[in-house]
């Protein structure tokens, strides 16, 4: 599956850039975090027109000058690495306010970047900026168009020039990256046992990788020609209260290794009979954020037929979701099931990055709305085509006669009508519905 070109809105705070990535997104998957001491994230969504997919980022404000803070100047990192992997830039101002120094100055930094970019003048409902956007051209870019992000204003206009702007060729093949996997789990459930496990499993060779963040612990092994990056993370610290934020509940580098990870292995303790609530959290999440997840149940030597049961009932609540993510119980202390898990892990990671065809896509959906019909309001929901647009994780347009109709529960549907057909336990699918074009 090709990658997709990347698309990256930048400019200052308060400008506008979400309220338009949230009017181009239907999608939005927001990793955003206040606190200090934890990265505040991009977003980013897949955004399809006139027949051409793209990926649509959203990034913190850049910061030119000398950052006020430490999370400031992380925030401004990460959106100047985001700058370097975009194939068109939506520079995003303020019309009301016109063109300050900070932005010339920004300006200047884009040019050297040699990549295409529109300059967006947003806020253009309000009367006087009509007066003000010549000033704009100082800029020095080519593309100035003035917009309203709130009320949608000419953003068909910038979609049309965004399709122009995309690279026409399919760019060469990366080089392979390996399989990166996340070890999450509260304090003293095994991640690290299993880790150690893991590296020393025969026809396994390990050398060191260097970690994402300063504090992760990562090594890559390499299973039948498949390199795996395994990362072991803090765990995720005991909080009093269930109504914590998951982000308040770990630590930046845990959630980090989280975020960059293909595959989560949730690591839990069996033999305390239930899972605690932030490990359900941990296990939503990753599931939601489209991370494939295998649960593991350690110290599986410790469970008797009483803890079994327990088990078992306590996880009656959450089966819809037990019966998608893939689960496996094991022992670091006896070995139980550990020298398995590695084939287990590259399966996943297969299905994972797996690609169907388009066509046989298309009939399997029209073929379940024969045998079904779903009706919103009493009007049939009709899908026309299906495309799939990535792999990791496995991401299905369906262009429909109505988007609007196609709710939580009708996806629920075509996401079974796919885990009916194919195999696909511990990965998620993730849909995205367009209006078929004209």
């Amino acid at each position: 599956m090709a990658k997709l070109p990347r698309v990256v809105l930048v400019g200052r705070t308060n400008v506008g850039k979400s309220t338009l990535f949230n009017r181009l997104s239907t999608e939005v998957k927001s990793i955003t975090m206040d606190q200090e001491g934890v990265t505040r994230d991009f977003m980013k969504d897949i955004v399809c027109w006139n027949s051409a997919c793209f990926e649509l980022v959203d990034t913190g404000g850049i910061q030119v000058r000398k950052a006020k803070d430490l999370i400031e100047e992380h925030i401004s990192d990460i959106a100047k690495d985001q700058l370097q992997k975009a194939d068109v830039i939506l520079f995003v101002t303020d019309g009301t306010v016109g063109v300050l120094q900070d932005e010339v100055q920004f300006a200047k930094m884009l040019h050297k970047l040699e990549k295409p970019v529109m300059v967006l003048v947003n806020k253009a409902d309000v009367k006087e900026v009509e007066d003000r956007i010549y000033e704009f051209d100082r800029l020095g870019f080519s593309s100035v168009r003035p917009i309203s992000a709130q009320h949608g204003t000419a953003v068909a206009d910038v979609l049309d020039e965004v399709v122009e702007l995309l690279p026409k060729k399919v760019a060469e093949p990366e080089i392979e990256r390996p399989l990166r996997v996340a070890l999450i789990g509260k304090p003293n459930v095994g991640k690290s046992s299993l880790l150690n496990a893991l590296i020393k499993e025969e026809r396994a060779l390990v050398a060191d990788m260097p970690g994402t963040t300063r504090e992760a612990i990562t090594e890559k092994v390499s299973f039948y020609q498949q390199d795996i990056a395994i990362s072991d993370t803090p765990g995720v610290r005991r909080k009093r209260g269930v109504t914590e934020d998951l982000e308040r509940l770990m630590v930046s580098r845990s959630f980090k290794a989280l975020k960059d990870a293909d595959i989560v292995l949730l690591v839990v303790d069996a033999s305390q009979g239930k899972l605690s609530d932030q490990e359900l959290k941990l296990a939503f999440y990753a599931f939601e954020h489209n991370k494939a997840l295998i649960i593991l149940f350690n110290k599986y030597d410790l469970v008797d037929e009483h803890i079994q049961r327990e088990l078992d009932f306590n996880l009656i609540p959450y089966e819809h979701l037990f019966k998608k993510v893939l689960t496996y119980n094991i022992s670091c202390k006896t070995g139980k099931n550990v020298g398995k898990l590695l084939s287990v892990v590259k399966k996943v990671g297969d299905r994972y990055t797996q690609t169907f065809s388009n066509d046989e896509l298309t009939a399997l959906f029209k073929q379940s709305l024969v045998r079904r019909q779903l009706f919103h309001q009493g009007n049939p929901l009709i899908v026309y085509r299906v495309k799939q647009v990535r792999t990791a994780p496995i991401t299905l347009v369906l262009y429909a006669n109505e988007p609007d109709w196609f709710g939580p529960s009708q996806l629920a549907y075509f996401d079974g009508v796919m885990r009916k057909q194919y195999d696909l336990v511990g990965v998620p699918i993730n849909f995205i519905v367009r209006k078929r074009a004209s």
